[in-house]
């Protein structure tokens, strides 16, 4: 009895020894480490970067709907349609798509403010690429279901130069410069009045067109132009709208940029009023909050 209990406690010992520990697993010795795409695409999905992406694909294929829309109606029959209404579209979409998806992606719609606002430091170098192609396929998708619905129209609100190249890209230049100025002040200077962001910015589209119309088509936009090309087959000097608009927003950011005021705002400079709308406070039936549209 005596010689069987220590074999008993030896086999115990070795017993434990072969138990290992949960906490402490033994790691495979060979696993892959995860691919750098995978990494970077799990932190922006985490992020919401997919719901920004969706909110621009809306929003550019509601732009170029509504704008090409009634540019191609306009261009066909203008007692359907007029120039004047035409660019009024183009304006008060954009100022609608500004207060419908403005807090959730920016409401670029534009692969050319993207960038402007990438070379400002105002947004991530590395998410340009998915709004850019975000815009060009919510551009694209919008000229052929428009392509469908206007049917036998044959060009779905194209932009051309109607002089020479030359001239029309200068007055994309001028007219994307005065959009993207204005888009700077109210959208990234906290000192401007940032409710109203969506009418100033639909105004400064609404005047630019009206006056680039003639001239070059008021595109200021490179991914309106690319999606109704490629539905219409259409590509007559479509590098200006390509070039100009990108000069226009880069020069707008950085001249606002510069002439930026960095001090504190002057008391006379404060709003006296701004657009809000009254919310319940949590909590409590009789109260009210105010709160940001």
């Amino acid at each position: 009895m005596d010689r069987i209990e220590p074999a008993v406690a030896s086999l115990s010992e070795n017993a434990n020894a072969l138990v290992v520990p949960v906490n402490e697993s033994p790691k495979p010795q060979n696993q892959t480490p995860p691919s750098p795409l995978w990494v970077m695409y799990k932190e922006q999905y985490e992020s919401g970067l997919y719901k920004k992406v969706l909110a621009e694909v809306i929003a550019t294929y509601l732009l170029v709907f509504a704008t090409c829309g009634a540019g191609a109606i306009s261009a066909n029959d203008p007692r359907r349609v007029s120039q004047l209404g035409a660019s009024v579209a183009g304006g008060l979409i954009v100022t609608v798509m500004i207060y419908a998806v403005g807090h959730i992606s920016g409401a670029h719609m534009n692969p050319a403010v993207t960038l402007a606002f990438a070379a400002v430091r105002h947004f991530p170098w590395k998410q340009v690429p998915l709004y850019a192609a975000a815009q060009l396929t919510g551009a694209i998708s919008a000229a052929f279901t428009l392509r469908e619905i206007l049917d036998p129209i044959k060009r779905i609100g194209t932009t051309s130069p109607s002089g020479t190249d030359s001239q029309a890209l200068a007055m994309e230049i001028v007219v994307t410069f005065t959009m993207m100025f204005v888009t700077s002040a109210v959208a990234t200077d906290t000192k401007a009045i940032g409710e109203l962001a969506g009418i100033a910015v639909g105004s400064s589209v609404c005047i630019t067109s009206i006056l680039a119309g003639p001239v070059s088509g008021g595109s200021m936009n490179p991914a309106r132009t690319i999606g109704p090309a490629i539905a219409s087959k259409y590509y007559k000097g479509i590098w200006v709208y390509m070039v100009g608009p990108f000069i226009g927003t880069l020069l707008g950011s950085l001249t606002y940029k510069v002439i930026r005021v960095s001090d504190k705002p002057a008391h006379a400079m404060t709003p006296s009023f701004s657009f809000k709308l009254p919310r319940r406070k949590s909590g409590s039936g009789h109260g009210h909050g105010h709160g940001q549209v």
